[in-house]
């Protein structure tokens, strides 16, 4: 802000408050955040320019029109989006993996436009830009996680920083207290942006906000991360693998099921042999057995075979059909040696995938996709995936629900000692399944429970409450790997907080736009200048 020295004494104060960057560069920083927050993510894996990410798109976005805002917003979002979900287009065509991609890109041109309207905020407060960037960060990720039709959480910030030392602050918050502080560090970052310049003042505001990201990015390397429960279990993977990547591995679905109860003998025989340990429990993936093996007794048979020859319980993922022509059930049922399917330990997904799992609008998709009708109606459950196998108590979770943070807490409040997750990838690529891996790793600390994790195509491998990866196996390959899982633990502060967190932050992200409205209100009135510079009315 200037004065105009040659003004009468009387005359109002004119105000020259600097503006936004100009477009050029706000739209090189917006495409260089879209890429900043990918490489973030697997199969990359540079997780420290997840903070990067966020501070550019701030940086782009402040004291910005609103709409200006919002397209910058879009802009990254779809720089990010389109590669990360490059997966769904891959058997499905090009144009829902566009529309998805471009649907989630839509939160972060709704960021960009938040980011935006609180720029009078930030600019009368400078210290609070940390706080700022993570409370809007993590609101935005609250509704892209629930909405529309249940939401599709892929690509939060916290999945990205699997190998970094924000990865222990899970056990604290869970994923919403780890977004937080990426964005938190990012929002530093933006600070010393805009601070940057001659003077005292300028030069120890800009010391303070360098500071404030390196603590708030390598200072969680010394939160402890909980430790197992004494007890101790073996467990085997199945990778039994397919004979296509595909949409038409379901084709070759009695293949699939041959090639898990192969996995599964050779391994008993293994275990006869002296060569691996017995395992307590053998965990198939999702999708094993595509013939409902409670209605096809030949399926039946083949896995009750199997478990009578390994001895010991499997959990079988299965899709079973349901009463009504075209409804199936995407299931995990323990199967045990002797006595076969124990109806009373069967977890139905509670999470169907809109547009994969279930068809909303199916005359309308039609027009995007003839694969529409390759989509049954799939039924979701209604109880937590807890399956007291024995041995061992496991908290069940199937393919994508890993993303979702209250499927996954319900377990482990239900009394699960350990996380399993069943997959199948066999539609997908290696990227997918190590992005879906990194997701698994963050629930191991959140919740302080070792995990697994086991699809039909890799990758498969068993995780630590530090979030470290063991055993890991390799993608489009037939695999079996027995680990020992240490049961169960103390409940976890993120585990006891469930989501009051991540509420608390969206209602903090709602209050701070409230708060900036008088701001925006001012500018409107010619007070503060529109994208440049703003002079009050003589």
């Amino acid at each position: 802000m200037t004065l105009d020295s040659a003004a009468p004494p009387s005359a109002p104060v004119s105000v020259v408050a600097p503006g936004p960057v100009r477009l050029p560069v706000g739209l090189l920083l917006s495409v260089l955040a879209g890429l900043s927050l990918l490489v973030s993510f697997p199969p990359y894996g540079l997780w420290w320019l997840g903070p990067v990410g966020v501070a550019l798109l701030a940086v782009a976005a402040h004291r910005r029109r609103l709409r200006g805002a919002a397209g910058l917003g879009m802009i990254t979002g779809l720089v990010f989006f389109l590669p990360l979900l490059a997966w769904t287009n891959l058997n499905t065509g090009w144009l829902p993996w566009v529309l998805l991609s471009v649907a989630q890109a839509a939160f972060l041109a709704l960021l960009g436009a938040a980011s935006a309207w609180v720029s009078p905020l930030l600019d009368r407060w400078p210290a609070v830009w940390p706080l700022v960037c993570g409370l809007l960060w993590t609101a935005q990720e609250a509704l892209r996680d629930r909405q529309p039709f249940g939401g599709f959480p892929w690509g939060r910030l916290a999945f990205g920083q699997a190998d970094g030392p924000l990865l222990r602050l899970a056990v604290w918050g869970g994923a919403p207290l780890v977004t937080f502080a990426v964005a938190a560090a990012g929002g530093a970052l933006a600070g010393l942006w805009w601070c940057r310049g001659r003077g005292v003042r300028r030069i120890a505001a800009g010391a303070g906000f360098a500071a404030a990201a390196v603590l708030i990015v390598v200072g969680p390397a010394a939160v402890p991360v909980a430790e197992a429960g004494p007890q101790r279990a073996t467990v085997a993977l199945v990778q039994g693998n397919v004979p296509r990547l595909g949409l038409d591995f379901n084709a070759q679905r009695r293949a699939v099921l041959d090639n898990h109860v192969r996995g599964t003998r050779e391994l008993a025989r293994q275990v006869a042999a002296g060569r691996v340990p017995r395992p307590d429990l053998v965990v198939w993936p999702e999708n094993s057995s595509d013939i409902d093996p409670l209605r096809n007794a030949d399926a039946g048979q083949q896995i009750g075979a199997a478990a009578q020859e390994i001895g010991v319980p499997i959990l079988v993922g299965a899709v079973l059909r349901g009463d009504r022509p075209g409804e199936i059930r995407n299931a995990g049922i323990l199967w045990r040696p002797g006595t076969g399917p124990a109806i009373d330990q069967l977890y139905v997904k509670r999470h169907p995938v809109p547009f994969a799992e279930f068809m909303p609008l199916r005359p309308v998709a039609r027009l995007v996709s003839d694969k529409v009708d390759l989509v049954k109606n799939m039924v979701a459950g209604q109880k937590p995936g807890v399956v007291r196998t024995g041995p061992v108590t496991l908290g069940d979770v199937i393919c994508f629900e890993v993303a979702y943070d209250e499927i996954v807490r319900d377990t482990v409040t239900g009394g699960a000692q350990v996380l399993a997750v069943q997959t199948n990838n066999a539609t997908f690529d290696v990227a997918e399944a190590r992005q879906q891996l990194a997701m698994v790793r963050l629930r191991a600390v959140e919740h302080g429970r070792q995990a697994l994790m086991v699809s039909t195509v890799g990758v498969s491998g068993f995780v630590d409450t530090a979030g470290g990866v063991h055993q890991a196996t390799g993608f489009n390959t037939a695999a079996v790997v027995v680990g020992e899982m240490r049961l169960g633990g103390p409940a976890t502060l993120a585990t006891r907080l469930g989501r009051w967190p991540e509420l608390a932050a969206a209602v903090a992200g709602l209050a701070l736009l409230a708060l900036a409205a008088p701001g925006r209100l001012r500018r409107r009135r010619g007070i503060d200048i529109d994208d440049s510079v703003a002079t009050e009315e003589r």
